[in-house]
């Protein structure tokens, strides 16, 4: 897969943010609760794991849960996102960051990817990731890789690999940042 200058389809949240630690470490402060990220095992997990009783509820929360900024904002990145999305985009590939957000999280996210140095100029916040077109996409959730790897059958589709999703056939498995620069752009001798 080394094409010059591929768009790839970034998504944010369980991919470079780690939206989850993030959201357990907060609740565990405010609830006096003791969640590890280890429990989280499906994609609602909050309605599984914490007290509120739907996701609407968990929303209400996470709005100014983040020392009065949305949970988005004090997210953690992934060790080793930053720095392999730098070494991408070096490389020549345009990143193009594609994820979904409630409507109070849409300036935090942009702070965030410009407190992150994110290497990015194009970011879409959206529903259907399915309408950007990208050459490669990489996402976390199974009905964005679901939609992506139907309706955008010429793209590589990669599912970084978690707890909360499931493998498919048209998918490219990814266990880590080094997995998906090496696909990208070979195995690190010849580089």
């Amino acid at each position: 897969m080394n094409r010059e200058r591929l768009r790839l389809g970034i998504d944010l949240d369980g991919v470079v943010a780690d939206f989850n630690a993030g959201w357990i470490t907060r609740y565990n402060r405010d609830f006096d609760a003791e969640l590890t990220v280890d429990e989280i095992v499906e994609w609602d997990a909050p309605t599984h794991l914490t007290h509120f009783p739907d996701m609407g509820e968990f929303w209400s929360w996470a709005r100014t849960c983040g020392e009065g900024r949305s949970i988005f904002r004090p997210l953690d990145p992934y060790p080793g996102a930053v720095e392999s999305l730098m070494t991408l985009q070096k490389a020549g590939h345009k990143i193009v960051i594609l994820t979904t957000k409630p409507h109070f999280a849409v300036h935090d996210t942009y702070e965030w990817l410009a407190q992150h140095e994110i290497p990015t100029t194009e970011v879409h916040i959206l529903d259907d990731k399915t309408t950007v077109e990208c050459d490669v996409y990489l996402d976390d959730a199974d009905h964005n890789l679901e939609a992506l790897s139907t309706r955008r059958s010429h793209a590589s589709v990669c599912r970084f690999v978690r707890p909360w999703n499931s493998s498919a056939n048209r998918l490219i498995d990814i266990h880590d940042w080094p997995d998906f620069v090496e696909l990208l752009l070979g195995s690190p001798s010849r580089r």
